[in-house]
Protein backbone atom coordinates (compact mmCIF):
# COMPACT_ATOMS: atom_id res chain seq x y z
CA UNK A 1 0.00 0.00 0.00
CA UNK A 2 1.07 3.34 -0.51
CA UNK A 3 2.07 5.85 2.36
CA UNK A 4 -1.54 7.59 2.22
CA UNK A 5 -3.72 4.03 2.44
CA UNK A 6 -5.42 3.55 4.97
CA UNK A 7 -4.22 1.58 8.26
CA UNK A 8 -5.73 0.58 11.22
CA UNK A 9 -4.39 -1.72 14.93
CA UNK A 10 -3.54 -4.93 14.21
CA UNK A 11 -5.73 -7.59 15.49
CA UNK A 12 -4.16 -9.33 18.27
CA UNK A 13 -5.91 -12.17 20.75
CA UNK A 14 -4.75 -10.60 23.89
CA UNK A 15 -8.60 -9.46 24.82
CA UNK A 16 -9.92 -12.06 27.07
CA UNK A 17 -13.16 -10.89 26.32
CA UNK A 18 -12.58 -10.70 22.49
CA UNK A 19 -13.53 -13.13 19.53
CA UNK A 20 -9.65 -13.78 18.42
CA UNK A 21 -8.88 -14.42 22.33
CA UNK A 22 -11.65 -17.22 22.44
CA UNK A 23 -10.46 -18.52 19.20
CA UNK A 24 -6.88 -19.51 20.78
CA UNK A 25 -8.02 -20.05 23.92
CA UNK A 26 -11.04 -22.32 23.40
CA UNK A 27 -11.48 -23.48 19.42
CA UNK A 28 -7.86 -24.67 19.13
CA UNK A 29 -7.85 -26.87 22.19
CA UNK A 30 -11.07 -28.62 20.45
CA UNK A 31 -9.36 -28.97 17.63
CA UNK A 32 -6.27 -30.72 19.12
CA UNK A 33 -8.90 -33.28 20.66
CA UNK A 34 -10.76 -33.56 17.63
CA UNK A 35 -7.61 -34.35 15.30
CA UNK A 36 -6.24 -36.69 18.54
CA UNK A 37 -9.54 -38.22 18.55
CA UNK A 38 -10.16 -38.80 14.43
CA UNK A 39 -7.03 -41.20 13.59
CA UNK A 40 -5.58 -43.45 15.19
CA UNK A 41 -2.36 -42.04 16.00
CA UNK A 42 0.32 -43.60 17.55
CA UNK A 43 1.79 -43.12 21.34
CA UNK A 44 4.25 -40.31 20.05
CA UNK A 45 1.80 -38.59 17.86
CA UNK A 46 -0.45 -38.48 20.74
CA UNK A 47 2.01 -37.36 22.90
CA UNK A 48 2.94 -34.51 20.64
CA UNK A 49 -0.35 -33.45 20.43
CA UNK A 50 -0.70 -33.42 23.87
CA UNK A 51 2.25 -30.88 24.38
CA UNK A 52 0.86 -28.90 21.61
CA UNK A 53 -2.28 -28.05 23.77
CA UNK A 54 -0.25 -27.17 26.60
CA UNK A 55 1.78 -24.83 24.84
CA UNK A 56 -0.74 -22.99 22.65
CA UNK A 57 -3.10 -22.33 25.72
CA UNK A 58 -0.08 -21.83 28.83
CA UNK A 59 2.99 -21.82 26.95
CA UNK A 60 5.52 -19.45 24.20
CA UNK A 61 5.89 -19.72 20.80
CA UNK A 62 8.41 -21.95 19.95
CA UNK A 63 10.98 -22.32 16.82
CA UNK A 64 10.43 -25.06 14.72
CA UNK A 65 12.81 -28.19 14.83
CA UNK A 66 16.26 -27.90 13.00
CA UNK A 67 15.36 -30.25 10.01
CA UNK A 68 11.93 -28.92 9.71
CA UNK A 69 11.48 -28.85 5.43
CA UNK A 70 9.82 -25.39 5.50
CA UNK A 71 11.93 -23.89 8.73
CA UNK A 72 13.57 -21.25 6.66
CA UNK A 73 10.45 -20.11 5.04
CA UNK A 74 8.63 -19.49 8.82
CA UNK A 75 11.64 -17.24 9.71
CA UNK A 76 11.46 -15.63 6.34
CA UNK A 77 7.67 -15.05 7.47
CA UNK A 78 8.90 -13.55 10.84
CA UNK A 79 9.29 -16.86 13.14
CA UNK A 80 11.80 -15.10 15.10
CA UNK A 81 10.68 -11.75 15.80
CA UNK A 82 7.40 -13.95 17.91
CA UNK A 83 9.51 -16.93 19.92
CA UNK A 84 9.43 -16.26 23.23
CA UNK A 85 6.41 -14.27 22.96
CA UNK A 86 2.63 -15.64 24.08
CA UNK A 87 0.42 -17.24 21.34
CA UNK A 88 -2.26 -14.19 22.62
CA UNK A 89 0.46 -11.26 22.13
CA UNK A 90 1.45 -11.42 18.62
CA UNK A 91 -0.80 -10.46 15.41
CA UNK A 92 -3.69 -12.79 15.67
CA UNK A 93 -3.11 -13.98 11.79
CA UNK A 94 0.19 -15.09 12.39
CA UNK A 95 -0.60 -16.67 15.98
CA UNK A 96 -3.32 -19.07 14.61
CA UNK A 97 -1.24 -19.86 11.06
CA UNK A 98 1.80 -21.38 12.94
CA UNK A 99 -0.63 -23.30 15.23
CA UNK A 100 -1.82 -25.23 12.27
CA UNK A 101 1.97 -25.27 10.89
CA UNK A 102 2.55 -27.23 14.30
CA UNK A 103 -0.47 -28.96 14.49
CA UNK A 104 1.05 -30.68 11.41
CA UNK A 105 4.33 -30.97 12.73
CA UNK A 106 2.85 -33.18 15.99
CA UNK A 107 0.90 -35.52 13.95
CA UNK A 108 4.27 -36.17 11.65
CA UNK A 109 2.92 -34.86 8.54
CA UNK A 110 6.32 -33.59 7.66
CA UNK A 111 8.32 -36.92 9.01
CA UNK A 112 9.58 -39.07 7.12
CA UNK A 113 7.56 -41.72 8.96
CA UNK A 114 4.15 -43.91 7.73
CA UNK A 115 2.19 -40.96 8.13
CA UNK A 116 3.82 -38.62 6.15
CA UNK A 117 1.21 -36.33 4.12
CA UNK A 118 -1.40 -37.86 5.67
CA UNK A 119 -4.56 -34.79 6.53
CA UNK A 120 -4.87 -34.83 9.77
CA UNK A 121 -8.73 -32.95 8.79
CA UNK A 122 -9.67 -35.93 6.33
CA UNK A 123 -12.01 -37.74 8.42
CA UNK A 124 -14.25 -34.65 9.11
CA UNK A 125 -13.66 -33.50 5.30
CA UNK A 126 -15.09 -36.74 3.69
CA UNK A 127 -18.16 -37.20 5.98
CA UNK A 128 -19.07 -34.10 4.67
CA UNK A 129 -18.69 -34.31 1.18
CA UNK A 130 -20.71 -37.63 1.25
CA UNK A 131 -23.44 -36.47 3.65
CA UNK A 132 -26.80 -36.47 2.74
CA UNK A 133 -26.82 -32.85 2.94
CA UNK A 134 -24.45 -32.48 0.02
CA UNK A 135 -27.08 -34.79 -2.38
CA UNK A 136 -29.50 -32.29 -1.33
CA UNK A 137 -27.87 -29.81 -2.32
CA UNK A 138 -26.67 -31.25 -5.49
CA UNK A 139 -30.33 -32.22 -6.14
CA UNK A 140 -31.39 -28.57 -6.18
CA UNK A 141 -29.32 -27.86 -8.90
CA UNK A 142 -31.85 -29.53 -11.49
CA UNK A 143 -33.98 -26.50 -10.84
CA UNK A 144 -31.33 -24.61 -12.77
CA UNK A 145 -30.58 -26.44 -15.87
CA UNK A 146 -33.57 -25.44 -18.17
CA UNK A 147 -33.18 -21.20 -16.27
CA UNK A 148 -31.60 -18.90 -18.66
CA UNK A 149 -27.80 -18.80 -18.83
CA UNK A 150 -27.81 -14.90 -16.63
CA UNK A 151 -30.20 -16.41 -13.86
CA UNK A 152 -28.08 -19.97 -13.62
CA UNK A 153 -24.87 -18.04 -13.33
CA UNK A 154 -26.42 -15.52 -10.64
CA UNK A 155 -27.57 -18.19 -8.78
CA UNK A 156 -24.26 -20.52 -8.60
CA UNK A 157 -22.13 -17.15 -8.01
CA UNK A 158 -24.73 -17.36 -4.78
CA UNK A 159 -24.00 -21.07 -4.18
CA UNK A 160 -20.38 -20.24 -3.84
CA UNK A 161 -20.98 -17.47 -1.39
CA UNK A 162 -22.85 -18.65 1.17
CA UNK A 163 -20.94 -22.36 0.55
CA UNK A 164 -22.88 -25.07 2.93
CA UNK A 165 -26.01 -22.75 2.55
CA UNK A 166 -25.84 -23.66 -1.03
CA UNK A 167 -28.80 -25.30 -1.18
CA UNK A 168 -30.95 -22.36 0.00
CA UNK A 169 -29.41 -19.91 -1.90
CA UNK A 170 -29.42 -21.53 -5.20
CA UNK A 171 -33.26 -21.71 -4.93
CA UNK A 172 -33.32 -18.17 -3.89
CA UNK A 173 -31.34 -16.64 -6.56
CA UNK A 174 -33.24 -18.77 -9.28
CA UNK A 175 -36.20 -17.18 -8.81
CA UNK A 176 -37.43 -13.13 -9.69
CA UNK A 177 -33.90 -13.13 -12.37
CA UNK A 178 -32.96 -9.29 -12.83
CA UNK A 179 -35.73 -8.15 -10.28
CA UNK A 180 -34.46 -10.46 -7.52
CA UNK A 181 -34.31 -8.77 -4.14
CA UNK A 182 -30.65 -8.26 -2.15
CA UNK A 183 -30.11 -12.11 -1.01
CA UNK A 184 -31.18 -12.12 2.95
CA UNK A 185 -28.11 -10.93 5.12
CA UNK A 186 -26.24 -9.54 2.12
CA UNK A 187 -23.84 -6.41 3.88
CA UNK A 188 -22.74 -5.35 0.23
CA UNK A 189 -23.10 -7.18 -2.74
CA UNK A 190 -21.05 -5.51 -6.16
CA UNK A 191 -22.59 -8.77 -8.40
CA UNK A 192 -23.13 -6.84 -11.27
CA UNK A 193 -20.12 -4.93 -11.47
CA UNK A 194 -18.39 -8.95 -10.98
CA UNK A 195 -20.13 -9.61 -13.93
CA UNK A 196 -19.29 -6.87 -16.07
CA UNK A 197 -15.74 -8.02 -15.43
CA UNK A 198 -16.95 -11.49 -17.24
CA UNK A 199 -18.42 -11.29 -20.61
CA UNK A 200 -18.99 -14.32 -22.69
CA UNK A 201 -16.15 -13.51 -24.96
CA UNK A 202 -14.34 -16.75 -23.79
CA UNK A 203 -11.38 -15.11 -23.57
CA UNK A 204 -11.02 -14.22 -20.16
CA UNK A 205 -8.94 -16.17 -17.10
CA UNK A 206 -10.69 -16.28 -13.79
CA UNK A 207 -8.23 -16.96 -10.55
CA UNK A 208 -10.51 -18.43 -7.70
CA UNK A 209 -8.46 -18.18 -4.27
CA UNK A 210 -10.48 -21.64 -2.69
CA UNK A 211 -11.75 -21.26 0.94
CA UNK A 212 -13.23 -24.64 2.79
CA UNK A 213 -12.99 -28.25 0.99
CA UNK A 214 -16.12 -30.27 0.77
CA UNK A 215 -19.58 -28.90 0.87
CA UNK A 216 -18.41 -25.24 0.39
CA UNK A 217 -15.15 -26.03 -2.33
CA UNK A 218 -18.49 -27.92 -4.78
CA UNK A 219 -20.04 -24.51 -5.34
CA UNK A 220 -16.84 -22.72 -6.04
CA UNK A 221 -16.39 -25.93 -8.68
CA UNK A 222 -19.60 -25.66 -10.09
CA UNK A 223 -19.53 -22.30 -10.65
CA UNK A 224 -16.09 -22.75 -12.27
CA UNK A 225 -18.16 -24.96 -14.57
CA UNK A 226 -20.59 -22.58 -15.39
CA UNK A 227 -18.29 -19.67 -16.29
CA UNK A 228 -16.54 -21.88 -18.80
CA UNK A 229 -19.22 -23.80 -20.38
CA UNK A 230 -20.87 -20.16 -20.57
CA UNK A 231 -17.67 -18.67 -22.31
CA UNK A 232 -17.48 -16.21 -19.82
CA UNK A 233 -13.76 -17.33 -19.74
CA UNK A 234 -11.57 -19.53 -21.50
CA UNK A 235 -9.77 -20.19 -18.31
CA UNK A 236 -9.58 -20.97 -14.87
CA UNK A 237 -6.79 -20.67 -11.94
CA UNK A 238 -7.92 -22.72 -8.68
CA UNK A 239 -5.78 -21.85 -5.83
CA UNK A 240 -5.63 -24.07 -3.01
CA UNK A 241 -3.58 -24.88 -0.11
CA UNK A 242 -0.30 -26.74 -0.16
CA UNK A 243 -1.28 -28.41 3.08
CA UNK A 244 -3.78 -29.02 5.27
CA UNK A 245 -4.38 -25.96 7.18
CA UNK A 246 -7.60 -24.51 9.63
CA UNK A 247 -9.72 -27.61 9.58
CA UNK A 248 -11.57 -27.49 6.47
CA UNK A 249 -9.64 -25.33 4.09
CA UNK A 250 -9.09 -27.12 0.68
CA UNK A 251 -5.78 -28.81 -0.66
CA UNK A 252 -5.56 -30.46 -4.58
CA UNK A 253 -6.79 -34.36 -3.15
CA UNK A 254 -9.97 -32.35 -1.68
CA UNK A 255 -10.72 -30.73 -5.50
CA UNK A 256 -10.06 -34.42 -6.42
CA UNK A 257 -12.13 -35.51 -4.10
CA UNK A 258 -14.87 -32.99 -5.04
CA UNK A 259 -14.36 -33.69 -8.72
CA UNK A 260 -15.27 -37.27 -8.17
CA UNK A 261 -18.37 -36.84 -5.83
CA UNK A 262 -19.75 -34.49 -8.71
CA UNK A 263 -19.05 -36.62 -11.56
CA UNK A 264 -20.89 -39.19 -9.67
CA UNK A 265 -23.76 -37.27 -9.45
CA UNK A 266 -26.79 -37.17 -11.64
CA UNK A 267 -28.25 -33.78 -13.95
CA UNK A 268 -26.30 -31.11 -13.87
CA UNK A 269 -23.95 -31.83 -11.45
CA UNK A 270 -22.68 -34.60 -12.96
CA UNK A 271 -22.24 -32.58 -16.75
CA UNK A 272 -20.05 -30.19 -14.64
CA UNK A 273 -18.43 -32.86 -13.01
CA UNK A 274 -17.08 -34.02 -16.42
CA UNK A 275 -16.76 -30.53 -17.66
CA UNK A 276 -14.27 -30.23 -14.47
CA UNK A 277 -12.42 -33.51 -15.56
CA UNK A 278 -11.89 -32.77 -18.89
CA UNK A 279 -10.67 -28.56 -18.43
CA UNK A 280 -7.85 -29.92 -15.81
CA UNK A 281 -7.04 -32.00 -18.78
CA UNK A 282 -6.82 -29.85 -21.66
CA UNK A 283 -5.54 -27.43 -19.72
CA UNK A 284 -8.53 -24.80 -19.15
CA UNK A 285 -8.79 -25.56 -15.65
CA UNK A 286 -5.17 -25.76 -13.40
CA UNK A 287 -4.53 -26.34 -10.25
CA UNK A 288 -2.07 -24.05 -7.94
CA UNK A 289 -1.03 -24.55 -4.53
CA UNK A 290 1.48 -21.75 -3.66
CA UNK A 291 3.39 -22.00 -0.42
CA UNK A 292 2.60 -18.61 0.09
CA UNK A 293 -1.37 -19.80 0.73
CA UNK A 294 -0.32 -21.14 3.64
CA UNK A 295 1.73 -17.96 5.17
CA UNK A 296 0.99 -15.83 8.15
CA UNK A 297 1.10 -12.70 5.91
CA UNK A 298 -1.56 -10.55 4.21
CA UNK A 299 -1.61 -11.15 0.86
CA UNK A 300 0.02 -7.10 0.40
CA UNK A 301 3.27 -9.22 1.27
CA UNK A 302 2.97 -11.57 -2.13
CA UNK A 303 5.47 -12.89 -3.44
CA UNK A 304 6.25 -11.66 -7.04
CA UNK A 305 5.68 -14.76 -8.76
CA UNK A 306 2.54 -14.82 -7.29
CA UNK A 307 1.56 -11.20 -7.64
CA UNK A 308 2.60 -11.68 -11.22
CA UNK A 309 -0.41 -14.76 -11.81
CA UNK A 310 -2.50 -12.38 -10.13
CA UNK A 311 -2.17 -9.67 -12.53
CA UNK A 312 -2.67 -12.21 -15.36
CA UNK A 313 -6.51 -12.66 -14.40
CA UNK A 314 -9.05 -11.04 -15.93
CA UNK A 315 -10.51 -11.14 -12.68
CA UNK A 316 -9.12 -13.03 -9.46
CA UNK A 317 -11.95 -13.82 -6.69
CA UNK A 318 -11.22 -14.55 -2.70
CA UNK A 319 -13.17 -16.92 -0.83
CA UNK A 320 -14.17 -17.20 2.66
CA UNK A 321 -13.24 -15.59 5.86
CA UNK A 322 -9.68 -16.14 6.42
CA UNK A 323 -8.90 -14.95 2.85
CA UNK A 324 -10.95 -11.77 3.28
CA UNK A 325 -9.11 -11.12 6.39
CA UNK A 326 -5.33 -11.93 4.18
CA UNK A 327 -6.79 -9.39 1.18
CA UNK A 328 -7.79 -6.66 3.26
CA UNK A 329 -5.24 -6.55 6.56
CA UNK A 330 -6.49 -8.42 9.49
CA UNK A 331 -7.18 -5.13 11.15
CA UNK A 332 -9.52 -3.21 12.85
CA UNK A 333 -11.09 -1.42 9.90
CA UNK A 334 -14.03 0.75 10.70
CA UNK A 335 -16.63 -0.78 8.62
CA UNK A 336 -17.25 1.98 6.10
CA UNK A 337 -13.19 2.18 5.03
CA UNK A 338 -13.31 1.82 1.13
CA UNK A 339 -12.79 -1.45 -0.10
CA UNK A 340 -11.13 -0.49 -3.07
CA UNK A 341 -8.18 1.66 -1.02
CA UNK A 342 -7.40 -1.46 1.64
CA UNK A 343 -6.48 -3.48 -2.10
CA UNK A 344 -5.19 -1.23 -4.05
CA UNK A 345 -2.03 -2.69 -3.54
CA UNK A 346 -3.71 -5.53 -5.61
CA UNK A 347 -2.49 -6.21 -9.24
CA UNK A 348 -5.79 -6.46 -11.16
CA UNK A 349 -9.29 -6.69 -10.98
CA UNK A 350 -10.14 -8.23 -7.56
CA UNK A 351 -13.48 -9.71 -5.50
CA UNK A 352 -14.32 -10.98 -2.45
CA UNK A 353 -17.08 -13.58 -2.19
CA UNK A 354 -17.24 -14.07 1.92
CA UNK A 355 -19.69 -14.98 4.88
CA UNK A 356 -18.93 -12.48 7.73
CA UNK A 357 -16.95 -15.02 10.41
CA UNK A 358 -14.87 -12.66 12.51
CA UNK A 359 -14.42 -8.79 13.35
CA UNK A 360 -12.91 -7.71 9.90
CA UNK A 361 -14.65 -5.39 7.30
CA UNK A 362 -14.49 -2.79 5.22
CA UNK A 363 -16.67 -1.30 2.34
CA UNK A 364 -20.02 -0.64 4.28
CA UNK A 365 -21.85 2.17 3.37
CA UNK A 366 -22.56 4.34 6.89
CA UNK A 367 -26.82 3.57 6.70
CA UNK A 368 -26.07 -0.29 6.39
CA UNK A 369 -23.36 0.29 9.10
CA UNK A 370 -25.95 1.64 11.81
CA UNK A 371 -28.93 -0.21 10.89
CA UNK A 372 -26.24 -3.63 11.65
CA UNK A 373 -25.41 -1.96 15.10
CA UNK A 374 -28.87 -0.50 15.79
CA UNK A 375 -30.61 -4.36 15.23
CA UNK A 376 -27.95 -6.62 16.46
CA UNK A 377 -25.21 -5.02 18.28
CA UNK A 378 -21.71 -6.29 17.17
CA UNK A 379 -22.94 -10.00 16.69
CA UNK A 380 -23.36 -9.67 12.82
CA UNK A 381 -19.50 -9.34 12.20
CA UNK A 382 -19.05 -13.01 13.77
CA UNK A 383 -22.26 -15.22 13.85
CA UNK A 384 -22.18 -16.25 10.05
CA UNK A 385 -25.71 -14.68 9.03
CA UNK A 386 -24.13 -12.09 7.07
CA UNK A 387 -22.10 -11.68 3.65
CA UNK A 388 -20.81 -9.52 1.11
CA UNK A 389 -19.62 -9.51 -2.46
CA UNK A 390 -17.08 -6.82 -3.39
CA UNK A 391 -15.31 -5.71 -5.94
CA UNK A 392 -12.18 -3.62 -7.18
CA UNK A 393 -12.10 -3.46 -10.73
CA UNK A 394 -9.14 -1.34 -10.70
CA UNK A 395 -6.15 -2.96 -12.24
CA UNK A 396 -3.50 -1.83 -9.29
CA UNK A 397 -1.99 1.29 -7.68
CA UNK A 398 -2.12 3.44 -10.27
CA UNK A 399 -6.57 2.46 -11.68
CA UNK A 400 -4.69 1.80 -15.30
Amino acid sequence: MSDAAPTAPVIRADDPGSFPHSTLAERHPAIIRQVRDGLPYEPAQRRALDALLENCTEGVIEPLPADAPDRERWRAWGLDTYVGQSWFDVPWLWSESYFYRRLLGAVGYFGPGAWRGIDPFRPSKAGELHSAATDEELSALGELKNRPADDRDRALLSGSLWGNRADLSFRLSSEGGQDRDPAPGLVADDSDLFWSLLPPTGTGTLCLVADNAGRELVPDLLLIAALLTGRRVGRAVLHVKPDPYYVSDATTADVIDALNRLRSATGLAGEYGDTLWSAMGDGRLTVRAHPFSCSPLPYADMPDDLRADFAAATLTVFKGDLNYRRLVGDRYWPPTTSFDEVTAYFPGPVAALRILKSEVVTGLSPSTEAALVEAEGQKWRTDGTHALIQVNPSHGPDGQ
